[in-house]
């Protein structure tokens, strides 16, 4: 046995193939083929340096440096890396990168705000997993004027189809008299789909805009929406830290 044998869907996303999950599918799919064999089985071992590792006849390679970027996600384009139905995903804003992008964590076709593109699988796995508990904040305009009862419920957790909703930090912004709506900043602990628009309309003010203003310790910082920059590596180092990660 080697001693640099990983598991491969762990190969596989350092490589840049998506999140540990989507690199999970990938092999029980029988995408994946290791010294000519297919594998379909998730706890199957390789050495990235003396194994021929394949995924769809092409071989895996790992970077030799990973690639960093935050993108202000425009409203009107979908979060994947590919998609046949949509007019624009999340790759077209950083055509001419080269690097084995993939977004991580989803943001709806009409939200904007911070996203993570990035080529380093095992980072990539623990913002997304719910174990870390990485913080997002967001920015939410919703219907009407949200009171004290809806405020509490939304801190204390909300009753949705998939669970009640762990405690979040709310503030009301302010009230926007001539739109008749509120403005919220809500900061997330879970990575459920959807989950501001479900809550806030659990609590009877459906979300009408949404922006996530920080990811982890990520934010725009000024950055003009749909443009994009590479990390400094000073905030590399604080991402990976925040997940439990040398720098």
């Amino acid at each position: 046995m080697s001693a640099h044998e990983q598991r491969l869907q762990k190969i596989l996303a350092q490589a840049g193939f998506g999140s540990r999950r989507v690199c999970e599918q990938l092999i029980l799919q029988g995408r994946v083929r290791v010294n000519g064999q297919v594998v379909t089985q998730l706890g199957v071992k390789a050495d990235p340096h003396a194994d021929l590792i394949e995924v769809d006849g092409k071989r895996v390679q790992l970077p030799q440096r990973h690639t960093y970027i935050l993108l202000h996600k425009p409203a009107g384009v979908v979060t994947t890396r590919r998609d046949a139905h949509a007019a624009r995903t999340v790759m077209d804003c950083v055509q001419g990168v080269q690097a084995n992008l993939f977004p991580v964590g989803r943001l709806d076709a009409d939200t904007t705000g911070v996203l993570l593109l990035t080529d380093d699988g095992e980072l990539a796995y623990r913002l997304t997993h719910p174990r870390y508990g990485v913080p997002k904040t967001y920015l939410a305009e919703v219907r009407g004027e949200v009171g004290e009862d809806a405020l509490r419920r939304l801190r204390e957790g909300v009753l949705l189809e998939d669970g009640i909703t762990a405690p979040a930090q709310v503030e009301r912004v302010r009230y926007l008299a001539d739109r008749r709506t509120t403005l919220l900043r809500l900061t997330l602990h879970e990575g459920r789909k959807r989950q501001v628009k479900r809550m806030c309309q659990a609590v009877g003010h459906p979300v009408v805009r949404l922006h996530r203003e920080r990811f982890g310790p990520l934010t725009l910082r000024r950055l003009p929406v749909g443009l994009w920059r590479y990390l400094t590596p000073e905030e590399v180092v604080l991402l990976r830290r925040s997940v439990g990660l040398p720098p």
